[in-house]
């Protein structure tokens, strides 16, 4: 097979871990494509896309490596003058187009290029430090915000560019949801180097482990970053006998509304409750790192709820997408 198929078996409906930017030694990483599945299959994952600068993935270099517990989704970063981005769920041999940037009017039609075979264009990693690594392009004409982003981390899964992606993405949430179209997180590697792959990666939920299914549930927002597979965190929302998960939306009848915060893999860390008013409420998690978070709030208080997990160090552990009320 020259490419990997676009339908692995899978679990059925679950929640499957991947990481949707890595590089390998096609373009400017130090592993081969067999060395990354491996590394990916050990690190918990279920799922990984290719993202080779500004090319396809070279045909016969990756479909053998997929199997019916493991997908390879095709891609692009393509790396412009004015900021990268990825072009995720692209068709075999197709190239998007890297040769534009702010101010040119080619985006638009890069981004229906990529739309138009059911694929997903993400801002990647906005505030790299380095040339063109600033993302100049108004957020609002991508499908996802890449908040986490995993290479210059050093010896830490988190920086302060990171950190200043997830002030900018939790700003414009409030605003987003009032025009009706709010751009989800998601967090990957972009893996270059040995021990990279997975730190962190995109926990999304999905009816099967296909590209088309488990990228439309990314455009949702039916998903939530993890700085490893040690980590893990189920978010939910009750009112009045209903429940409502991540990327979802709850209708409160302007009741009360019990949030739920399961954490695992955070010894000592803490759970924040953020709304359209920032973060409101923190609970601590024990020394074994394992606990039940819970608040309550109103539709009338809060447009959403999110959650960050912060090791003690203030560095994330996880993040989720909001949950909206109704």
């Amino acid at each position: 097979m020259s490419f990997p198929p676009r339908r692995a078996l899978g679990r059925g409906p679950a929640w499957y871990r991947g990481d949707c930017h890595v590089h390998s030694v096609h373009s400017d990483g130090e592993l081969t494509p067999e060395e990354l599945v491996v590394r990916a299959r050990a690190a918990g994952l279920d799922f990984m896309a290719t993202t080779e600068h500004n090319s396809a993935a070279e045909s016969g270099v990756w479909g053998h490596l997929a199997a019916d517990d493991f997908l390879i989704i095709l891609g692009e970063e393509v790396t412009t003058k004015t900021g990268h981005w990825l072009a995720l769920g692209t068709m075999p041999d197709q190239v998007v187009d890297w040769n534009h940037q702010v101010g040119d009017g080619l985006i638009d039609q890069c981004l229906d290029q990529v739309h138009r075979v059911g694929g997903l264009c993400v801002a990647a990693h906005p505030h790299a430090p380095y040339p063109s690594g600033d993302f100049m392009f108004p957020l609002r004409d991508f499908d996802v915000v890449e908040v986490w982003n995993g290479l210059w981390t050093s010896d830490r899964p988190w920086n302060a560019d990171n950190e200043a992606t997830l002030a900018e993405w939790g700003r414009s949430l409030a605003a987003d949801m009032r025009t009706g179209s709010w751009r989800p997180a998601m967090g990957n590697s972009d893996t270059h180097l040995e021990g990279q792959l997975g730190i962190p990666h995109t926990v999304v939920f999905a009816q099967e482990l296909a590209t088309g299914a488990i990228l439309e549930r990314i455009r949702a927002g039916r998903s939530w970053i993890a700085e490893s597979a040690d980590v893990d965190v189920r978010f939910t929302a009750h009112a009045d006998g209903r429940v409502a998960g991540v990327g979802e939306e709850l209708i409160t009848s302007g009741g009360r509304v019990e949030v739920r915060a399961a954490v695992r893999g955070v010894p000592m860390g803490a759970v924040g409750f953020h709304t359209d008013g920032g973060r409101i409420h923190q609970v601590s998690l024990p020394a074994e790192g394992a606990g039940v978070a819970q608040w309550a709030t109103t539709a009338v208080e809060s447009m959403f709820v999110r959650v960050e997990v912060r090791h003690r160090s203030g560095d994330i552990a996880a993040l989720t997408n909001p949950i909206v009320l109704l």
